[in-house]
């Protein structure tokens, strides 16, 4: 995969994706940004999500299981010193409709462990819960 990203002017940049989709980058104004675009760390936290989001569909439904819905709610805390990387990351996964706690438990652990190339490109500890139709899950993962 490459990629092009344009400086576009102060702290912003800008770039389109592989697949067509354009991302705009900037910092806040109280370190030089105008706030025109997401910080990188926010979409590098959306991206362990979307990840690990299609993932879980798309295991889901080679189970034959359909999710009427599903959140994910994302955690993550970033270690004091520079270069302030991510230390670990939570992600709570709300799912929603007919889905049996092993099948939901086994979607998530397969991306978790098995799946998801961006979490695994990350030394970031991923911890995650989850709950089905507003019920806390019993298993861990």
């Amino acid at each position: 995969m490459n990629l092009t990203i344009k400086w576009d002017d102060k702290m912003a940049f800008s770039s389109t994706t592989p697949s067509g989709h354009e991302i705009k980058m900037d910092a806040a104004e109280q370190v030089g940004g105008e706030n025109t675009g997401a910080r990188p760390t926010e979409l590098l936290l959306n991206a362990v999500a979307g990840c690990t989001g299609i993932d879980i569909i798309s295991i889901l439904k080679k189970m034959r299981l359909e999710p009427t819905a599903f959140q994910m709610d994302v955690k993550g805390t970033r270690a004091e010193d520079h270069p302030k990387k991510f230390t670990t990351i939570h992600i709570h996964y709300a799912l929603d409709g007919e889905l049996p706690e092993d099948k939901v438990v086994r979607a998530i652990a397969l991306s978790k462990d098995k799946y998801c190339s961006v979490s695994h490109s990350l030394s970031a500890e991923i911890e995650v819960t989850y709950s089905i139709n507003g019920q806390e899950g019993e298993k861990s993962i």
